[in-house]
């Protein structure tokens, strides 16, 4: 396998750790987002969005990181990222989606990219507005996580899986960019637990191969 990523890229991280909970082997192909790398030819040629991460696997090629982590659990079933009852799946893939779809998509580097450039935000408003969602979404999953009770050491119950790789890069890019955190305890309690895991903590950016 090989996986197309960039290092800083909180929706590569997810994938990295999916890959090592599973003890998975890839290729780590490094697409510099702050330098436009996925606009390149030859990149572009395999990813119809110019994103990242892709996962390529023999003749396949799997794009977004939540596609790529249930292909990833469906095709090497062993350490299991999402529990077998159907409420459960659907549960986690909730609180999934509270990461991937309520927080992330407002804080990426695209969108970042257009405040600053296109309409002219300042960088000290376009650092607010990061803040703002980063703090308001981490606190409906606080939310979710304590009101379903379903939480354990981890996200759900006490073995790590889908919403745990989405959980922690998006607190490293809460960190990042100084947000606020002592309101989600659960959160931040959880997101510790993970880093005592390798798989968490080898994957971080820091310890990517392209990392600056």
């Amino acid at each position: 396998m090989e996986l197309f990523n960039y290092f800083r890229s909180s929706a590569s991280y997810r994938v990295r750790i999916a890959l090592a909970l599973k003890g998975l082997a890839y290729d780590y192909r490094s697409v510099h987002l702050a330098k436009n790398e996925q606009f390149n030819e030859s990149y572009a040629a395999v990813s119809a969005s110019r994103l990242v991460p892709l996962l390529r696997d023999g003749d396949a090629t799997v794009t977004q990181s939540m596609a790529i982590i249930e292909y990833l659990d469906e095709t090497h079933p062993d350490a299991p990222l999402l529990p077998r009852d159907p409420l459960d799946r659907a549960y986690v893939r909730a609180l999934s989606q509270d990461i991937a779809c309520e927080i992330h998509p407002l804080n990426n580097l695209r969108v970042l990219r257009y405040l600053t450039q296109e309409l002219g935000v300042s960088d000290d408003n376009k650092d607010r507005w990061y803040r703002h969602w980063v703090e308001t979404g981490l606190e409906v999953v606080e939310r979710r996580l304590v009101g379903e009770g379903r939480a354990g050491t981890f996200c759900f119950g006490d073995t790590p899986g889908m919403a745990d790789c989405l959980l922690v890069p998006q607190i490293f890019n809460a960190q990042r960019f100084k947000a606020r955190l002592d309101h989600v305890p659960t959160v931040m309690r959880i997101h510790e637990a993970c880093m005592k895991l390798d798989a968490f903590a080898k994957t971080q950016p820091s310890a990517c191969p392209d990392a600056e």
